[in-house]
Formats: structure tokens, sequence, C-alpha cells
């Protein structure tokens, strides 16, 4: 039986800087049916993302901002519940970007069918699904990396980071992570694989560099900005590769920070650099996954998720996610796997 009501969380405040759970509002409000060519879906888990701060500003940019009472932009895996479309069966699971609710409806668009035989659904949010796939195209497509290279991530033990530390591992490069703090230097490279890890936390960032890189650094994942890119800047090899992914520093500063005016370096040494986002590749999807699920059952692909229970804890886990405070993939678990 479906119930009358379901939980959703809203947009209540456009933060000037720090995320504060003050920021968004727990509603309760009736369950839609699903009108021609409709699905219900039932979400099971909810992707925390970083790039969900962007979407709280209303600053251009490539996706719409979230408007102020409106539902809070995110990816859920769940299950179809009711179904008024022919390509969708009740208690098949999908992906989609439906939001911060416990149900939502959807069109037959918007959703990704997912296969509960390549692992834990909840890998649909993470290591098989966006953040996945933003490893993937951004190493292999965007940063065209080569064996043999140096190959440095910042937010190593992150949903994007421990994915991208691992691929470049299986292309046969040298990888150096970038992290906050011992225990997770520890997991990347115990548990991980990577070769080397550097704590920014720890002080004297450019020394640390040095002594994980001491060739330079041919490859640099950027997934936060600021001081830790600035820092990978200075040991660019000659053309050197930077793929953009992020900048999760910087993004709940009430002012732009200022930092060292590097790029001059870019150009004797002829880097180049390139932002992306990942929907870019979302064609050419059906090829990646495929791969990504042979690495992990044959375990040369390992990854950690970080899941708290209940969507009225999702702004805090939302806040400490842009602090930090996770270790691995964050999401919320909003009911269990199946009915």
């Amino acid at each position: 039986m479906l119930p009358e009501t379901y939980r959703r969380v809203v947009l209540a405040a456009r933060p000037p800087a720090e995320v504060s759970p003050n920021d968004f509002r727990l509603e309760t409000v009736a369950l839609p049916q699903p009108k021609h060519r409709e699905i219900l879906v039932r979400a099971i888990y909810l992707s925390l993302d970083p790039y969900m701060r962007g979407r709280m500003k209303d600053v251009p940019s490539y996706a719409p901002p979230v408007a102020i009472g409106g539902v809070m932009a995110g990816g859920i895996v769940g299950q179809v519940v009711a179904s008024n479309h022919p390509d969708f069966a009740v208690g098949e699971y999908v992906e989609g970007s439906l939001g911060w609710q416990e149900y939502a409806i959807a069109q037959g668009s918007e959703l990704r069918k997912i296969d509960p035989a390549h692992g834990p659904i909840s890998w649909s949010n993470s290591i098989l699904g966006m953040p996945g796939m933003t490893a993937y195209f951004g190493l292999f497509d965007v940063a065209g990396i080569k064996a043999g290279e140096t190959v440095v991530v910042s937010a190593a033990s992150g949903a994007v980071g421990q994915a991208v530390g691992q691929l470049a591992k299986i292309a046969g490069c040298r990888v150096v992570g970038i992290a906050g703090g011992a225990a997770k230097c520890d997991y990347v490279v115990r548990e991980l694989g990577f070769d080397a890890c550097v704590d920014y936390k720890a002080g004297d960032l450019d020394a640390a560099l040095k002594a994980a890189a001491p060739g330079g650094v041919d490859v640099y994942f950027d997934n936060v900005g600021g001081a830790v890119a600035d820092a990978v800047f200075k040991q660019m090899n000659f053309f050197g590769r930077i793929a953009l992914c992020g900048s999760v520093s910087q993004t709940s500063l009430a002012a732009p920070e200022m930092g060292p005016r590097l790029l001059g370096l870019f150009v004797g040494k002829r880097v180049t650099m390139r932002g992306f986002i990942v929907f870019d590749f979302v064609s050419r999807y059906p090829i990646a996954l495929p791969r990504m699920a042979a690495w992990l059952k044959s375990g040369q692909i390992k990854y950690r998720e970080d899941i708290v229970d209940g969507i009225e804890n999702a702004p805090a886990a939302f806040a400490g996610l842009l602090r930090g405070d996770n270790f691995g993939k964050m999401q919320v678990r909003l009911g269990p796997d199946s009915l």
C-alpha cells in the first residue's frame, strides 16, 4: 500500500556563504498519482553532491537555479511503484534527477533503468552513476591519460576522486591523491592502491607535493580549486593536462578568493586546462558502464559510500559534505531497497 503523503525538502533561503540546515525546509505533501505516460517513483537513495551548492545561487550557469520554495535539486535511485508508461513496469529500479523527495512523478525521458545485478543499487548514484562517469570521461576523454604518467587528484577519497585514482592505476599511471586528514590518505593508499597521498591539512603543501611527485605532474584532476590547485599548478610538467571538474573550496565563499596568478606558467610549459560537465558524455554511458561494472566485479575498483538515514537529515549531511566531513560518496537512504 502506498502512503497518502510523503516528505520533501525545499530551498528556504539562498545562503550568502556557508550552507546551513536552516536554508532548507522539510514539507509533508499529498502523494500524486501518475497521469498518462507518467511514472511514480519511490526514492530509495538520494545523492548529495557539491554541484548542488551552485544550484542554490541565483546566477547564470549550465543549469537553472532552484527556486525559493522549490524542491532541492538532486539525483535519486528508486523503484517504480505505479506506472502509466509502457516502457516502465512496477518494481523496476531507476535513476534520475528527481530532487530531494521521498516520491516523485517522472517522465520516461527523465529516467535511466538500472540493473541490480551490477551491484548495490546505491552504486547507480555513485561509481555506476554520475561520479563514476565523471571520473571515467574526465580521465580518458578530457585529460587523455597515458601509461607511465603521473596523475594527481584532489578530494581523493571523495565520490569522484577515489574512482579517478583507481582508473588511472588501471591505465598504468602513477597516482598521487590529495585529501584532508591522515585517515583519508591512509585509506586511498592502503585500500585503493594509490602510490601516495598528501594531507593538505598537514601544512607545507608545496614541499609535500614535490616529495610525492618528484618527477612533476602530467595530469591533474581538480575537484577543489583554491590553494590546493595553485600548489599542483606549480608542479605541472611540459604539455601537462588539467581536467577541471569542480571547485568545492570556493562554492561557499561570500567573495571570490584571490590567489597566485599562475596561468603564465602554462604558456611556457604548454599546459592544457579544460573544464567539463559529465552530461556532455551521456550518450556514451552505455560504453563506460559495463567496463566499470566489470572492474568492480573483478576487484580492480573498490568504492566507499558514506550513507545517512532519513530525508530529514539531508540538509545537515549536505552542509557537512561541503565542509569535507564525509568519507566517501555521500548519500541519504530514504527507505528500504525493496518493499
